[in-house]
């Protein structure tokens, strides 16, 4: 792999099969949470390992965080020592929702234990499958490791935080949902509609070109500079429903080279757990 956070499917087919590689599966759909595990045993990247977003990627018994919580460290490292991981893994995550769901959580993940030889599969799934590449039906355990991680804290937001920054005016908060949901004029998913104040939407599908794969590094740079305005990428906190999503757009700063953004991991649905917190409507 090179530096870039992304991996086009020729690139990755031609490095299947090496010891050092590890291939992650990571569809899911918040409608449908078992359909990610039956897309996979129907087929999916020769030799990949299936992450599912609610039981390797999230800890759903945490109140208060959102509706999906990041597991404890330990809780990573188990699944990581699953899949027979080590820190010289090099890893390649995919989804078919463009990295939303849920390939750049994992890539964030890893990076946040300290791992860097971790990439996300450009145009997912889709792109594979165009592009005729093997897929199998079959899943062979992989041998497993034993694995010992802590995530880096200060890559991770919680609700005390980001209310402390925003008093002081110090960040500024981009929201990757859909425009109306951004705006509270629909909410199919958590109890209340509406947005953090003071925050600003990217929606994260305006990270894709119209054949699913990320735009050019240079158009998200002028983009994602005209969404922030004034605000140094190091100042900007991603937030979506429930921390997942958001880290598409996280993705997207990375491959633009405007480092140093951070996830709000509870996102909309952490922050309306707490009434106290106040909503805003509206653009």
């Amino acid at each position: 792999m090179n530096a870039s956070p992304l991996i086009s499917a020729a690139d990755l087919a031609a490095q299947l099969g090496d010891a050092d590689l590890l291939v992650v599966d990571c569809r899911f759909e918040l409608a449908d949470p078992a359909k990610g595990a039956r897309e996979y045993a129907q087929a999916h990247v020769q030799g990949a390992v299936h992450a599912d977003l609610d039981h390797d990627l999230s800890d759903l018994s945490k109140p208060g965080l959102g509706r999906h919580p990041l597991p404890d460290a330990a809780a990573f490292s188990a699944v990581l020592a699953r899949w027979g991981w080590t820190p010289s893994t090099r890893v390649v995550a995919y989804d078919d929702a463009g990295g939303a769901l849920a390939a750049a959580r994992l890539w964030w993940m890893l990076r946040l234990a300290g791992a860097r030889e971790v990439a996300l599969l450009d145009g997912g799934w889709g792109a594979w499958k165009q592009a005729g590449l093997p897929v199998e039906a079959a899943s062979t355990p992989r041998a497993a490791t034993s694995v010992a991680i802590d995530f880096d804290a200060s890559g991770i937001v919680y609700t005390g935080e980001l209310r402390e920054l925003r008093k002081r005016g110090e960040v500024l908060v981009l929201d990757a949902r859909g425009a109306p949901r951004f705006r509270g004029e629909v909410e199919p998913i958590d109890p209340v509609a509406g947005h953090i104040p003071g925050a600003r939407n990217r929606p994260l599908s305006e990270n894709l070109a119209a054949d699913g794969r990320f735009k050019p590094a240079a158009e998200l740079r002028v983009e994602l500079l005209a969404a922030i305005g004034a605000h140094a990428p190091d100042t900007v906190i991603h937030s979506c429903g429930s921390g997942v999503s958001a880290c598409q757009n996280l993705l997207a700063f990375e491959i633009a080279g405007l480092a140093g953004s951070r996830v709000y991991a509870p996102s909309w649905s952490g922050w309306i757990s707490d009434s106290g917190n106040l909503v805003a409507r509206g653009s």
